[in-house]
């Protein structure tokens, strides 16, 4: 009988090949569901096959991860098996997983317009750096990390834009088995969160005397040139969210929100995709666009006016 090699060797030689080709934070992500999910299920194993694979599926999902938690720890296990295969370490073999069927599509979290009419109020008689990320948040869509890294020399006045090109993040390091964290700026999730979202007039209205005295290398949270991390600022944003005596919502759920106005505004799908920055409009159709009642009333009213 061959000798294989063992899933851990595998995954040693994989990280050191993939390592120069994948941002910090990427390889980071990819170490974690390695250290935290492959190693304990696969790492004496030399020759997986399907039948290990879809049990290890249904005991993560007895586990409670979701689907596409477990999608995403099967995208780097099959990475690794490519890559073993590719170099004579383990045998092929064909894996199709099957998940069950997903009964109930999970909901955004949005503010309601009463609520995030009162935050935006607060805001503008509350003025504090800090609170006009929020602000901003409403206004753009941006994801935490993108404001949390956004500068002055980011926000142009001038033409009314904003230029998102870098996030910050905490990403966990792993070495030897140790888990340390680490705070970086890089660039956002995906080429397509590259992007200029322009302001509305009472973003600019706010904006605009705060350029005129900044310094455009500060980070506008904290008008600084030290950043605060997502975790920092995500703890602000609870803390202001039960002073205003608003329901509980992550702070996604503030990009959820802007997402949702846009789609309420009967703004077009694709544009609405491109200001959020997805790499697919299919996210943003799934995410946000559900046509209620009165649409389907509609639709099916119009498809037998036609018939006539």
């Amino acid at each position: 009988m061959e000798n294989f090699t063992k899933f851990k060797k595998i995954v040693e030689l994989w990280q050191t090949d993939k390592q120069p080709y994948v941002k910090k934070s990427t390889f980071a992500a990819y170490s974690l569901l390695i250290t935290n999910h492959l190693l304990p299920a696969f790492a004496d194993n030399e020759n997986i096959v399907e039948e290990n694979v879809q049990q290890f599926v249904f005991t993560k999902l007895d586990e409670g991860l979701s689907q596409k938690s477990v999608k995403d720890i099967l995208i780097v296990l099959k990475m690794v098996l490519r890559f073993g295969v590719k170099h004579n370490l383990i045998p092929h073999h064909q894996i199709d997983i099957r998940f069950p069927t997903e009964r109930e599509r999970q909901e955004v979290e949005v503010l309601s317009k009463t609520n995030q009419r009162k935050i935006m109020e607060f805001v503008r008689e509350n003025f504090t750096f800090q609170n006009l990320g929020i602000y901003i948040c409403l206004s753009a869509g941006l994801r935490i990390g993108e404001v949390c890294a956004l500068t002055w020399d980011d926000i142009d006045t001038e033409i009314g834009v904003i230029n998102i090109t870098k996030t910050i993040q905490r990403i966990y390091l792993v070495d030897e088995l140790v888990k340390r964290t680490e705070v970086i700026i890089d660039s956002p999730k995906s080429k397509n969160s590259i992007r200029e979202i322009p302001m509305t007039k009472d973003l600019l209205r706010l904006i605009k005397p705060l350029k005129k005295v900044v310094n455009g290398s500060f980070y506008v949270l904290t008008n600084s040139a030290k950043p605060t991390e997502p975790r920092t600022y995500r703890n602000y944003y609870k803390r202001l969210m039960r002073q205003l005596n608003i329901p509980d919502l992550k702070f996604h759920g503030l990009r959820h929100s802007f997402a949702t106005r846009c789609i309420e505004s009967k703004c077009d799908y694709k544009t609405v995709s491109v200001l959020l920055g997805h790499s697919n409009i299919s996210t943003t159709l799934n995410l946000y666009v559900h046509p209620n009642m009165e649409q389907k009333k509609r639709c099916i009213e119009q498809m037998f006016k036609a018939l006539k």
